[in-house]
């Protein structure tokens, strides 16, 4: 009685050593997924710098006029109207801002194309 007792006993202890090494939900599972969340722990550093960097910039934006008339400058191609807009031939610039911009300046001694002269 003893050894058949005995012999059901480690039959059911492997059983159990074979669920938490190899099966559904084991050790092997644990260990992928432990990887997995490395890999993505890894690939959301630069999501977090960069929302950080936003949130710093929506905080300037909402509290200084000094972040809103130069990020105008950059993305838009704003000139104050005080200000001069000087092109140099042969530097770069973006396609779209030389559009905007291009009504807006004018050459010296040439009527503006919104008169009628």
């Amino acid at each position: 009685m003893h050894k058949w007792l005995t012999v059901a006993l480690l039959a059911v202890l492997g059983f159990f050593q074979y669920q938490l090494w190899l099966g559904n939900g084991g050790w092997e599972d644990l260990q992928l997924v432990e990887e997995r969340v490395a890999v993505q722990e890894a690939a959301n550093v630069p999501m977090r710098e960069r929302n950080a960097r936003l949130a710093a910039e929506v905080t300037d934006l909402k509290t200084g006029l000094d972040a809103i008339e130069e990020r105008a400058r950059s993305d838009m191609g704003m000139v104050r109207s005080d200000e001069q807009f000087f092109w140099v031939p042969g530097v770069a610039i973006e396609a779209e801002l030389v559009g905007i911009n291009a009504g807006l300046v004018t050459q010296p001694g040439l009527p503006s194309e919104d008169t009628n002269e």
